[in-house]
């Protein structure tokens, strides 16, 4: 689960992190009260809230010097789609805006803290290029990216933070503080169950000083049982509304941005079968898994997703019947198919559990649909029924 910028700086500051005063908006109005509040004689940047990066490039964030132009600028983005490298062309809809007074920046740097998979240690990531895509950065200067893997038995150490330091070019009179601005991180990281924190920019204030001038958070979602203040944090505008819904029904559900629907049950057997639709000649429009004991109801919910996706040229169904039963697929295929007065073709390879009564059930349906031998039968049966569609 991911959070708004000005939720992320909400957790961070309380484990010590500095950052910039700041206020939500989510009306020009606001906006500009916020502006008043902070007072000062500025300037003021105001930042669409959308969970993409890519905000500054695509004209999601201005710098104001009054609370007139705070106003205008709110009044020109709330409500409307965003568009970022990020977010597809579609955009996101930004409904609200952080206004946050300015600084005198003399540095702008990249820090961030996730779990290193190769190591299984959590692992801080810093940059001397900051406020640019940490992406770019590997990909066109990866000596430039640092790695600080941290032991978990004794934690962050102060000397790992001094050696960051200086590897980043940070006057002594810094190193102190960022210690600090990394203790406080790492606090925040692993009292939230977090996947991920990034800040970038951090920025290095002409006075010295360290402030997390944009904040990034994600969340493990197998921990948001223990915490209920970031849960509650969860903006259903940010997410996909069929992820939502298979959520709901405990489905593991990703859109992509292919046109064959795919179902299958388990994560291994559904990654081969989007490879083998690719290797077919068509593109996956998802990953879905419904799971080993999935019941008629759970995989009705599922084909139901599939087919409300408008790209959805063909449907491949593969099913492995171990703990799942194949009549039960079956049953759940044909209810939702005949509820959404199915118009697309589908394709169905099952073995296992009870295949033949699945077989049987899907053969009485009526339905027009397709039997496939094997994977890549299968494959090649729904990418040609796509074409032809």
């Amino acid at each position: 689960m991911n959070i708004h910028e000005f939720q992320a700086k909400q957790i961070l500051a309380r484990y010590g992190v500095t950052t910039l005063r700041n206020a939500v908006a989510s009306s020009p109005d606001e906006a500009a009260q916020v502006v008043q509040q902070l007072g000062g004689s500025g300037p003021w940047v105001v930042k669409a809230q959308i969970h993409a990066g890519g905000r500054g490039k695509a004209g999601g964030v201005k710098l104001v010097k009054s609370a007139n132009e705070a106003r205008d600028f709110a009044k020109s983005i709330l409500g409307l789609p965003l568009v970022t490298h990020q977010t597809g062309p579609q955009g996101r809809v930004v409904h609200r805006v952080i206004v946050e007074e300015g600084c005198k920046i003399a540095r702008e740097l990249y820090l961030g803290l996730t779990l290193d998979r190769a190591t299984s240690l959590v692992t801080v990531i810093a940059s001397s290029e900051g406020g640019v895509e940490i992406e770019e950065v590997a990909a066109k200067t990866p000596e430039k990216i640092l790695r600080e893997p941290i032991n978990p038995v004794v934690g962050l150490q102060a000397f790992q933070a001094r050696k960051l330091g200086k590897a980043l070019g940070l006057p002594a009179t810094s190193l102190g503080k960022l210690a600090k601005f990394l203790a406080g991180l790492y606090e925040a990281y692993l009292a939230t169950d977090a996947a991920l924190v990034e800040i970038n920019p951090l920025v290095l204030t002409e006075a010295g000083d360290l402030v997390a001038l944009d904040a990034k958070m994600g969340f493990d979602d197998n921990a948001l049982f223990r915490h209920a203040d970031v849960r509650e944090m969860r903006d259903p505008n940010e997410e996909d509304p069929r992820e939502q819904q298979a959520q709901e029904y405990d489905l593991s559900y990703i859109a992509l941005e292919g046109t064959i629907g795919c179902m299958v049950n388990g994560a291994g057997l559904a990654m081969a079968t989007m490879d083998i639709v690719k290797y077919a000649g068509a593109e996956p429009a998802n990953f879905l898994d419904v799971g080993g004991g999935a019941s008629a109801e759970k995989v009705a919910a599922a084909f139901r997703i599939i087919l409300a996706d408008p790209s959805v040229k063909a449907v491949f169904i593969n099913i492995f019947g171990g703990i799942m039963r194949c009549d039960v697929l079956a049953t759940g295929v044909v209810t939702a198919a005949k509820e959404m007065k199915l118009t697309v073709p589908v394709v169905v390879r099952m073995e296992g559990t009870n295949v033949k009564e699945g077989k049987q059930i899907l053969a009485d349906s009526g339905l027009n649909i397709i039997t496939a031998s094997d994977m890549m039968d299968g494959a090649k049966k729904v990418v040609a029924a796509s074409k032809a569609a």
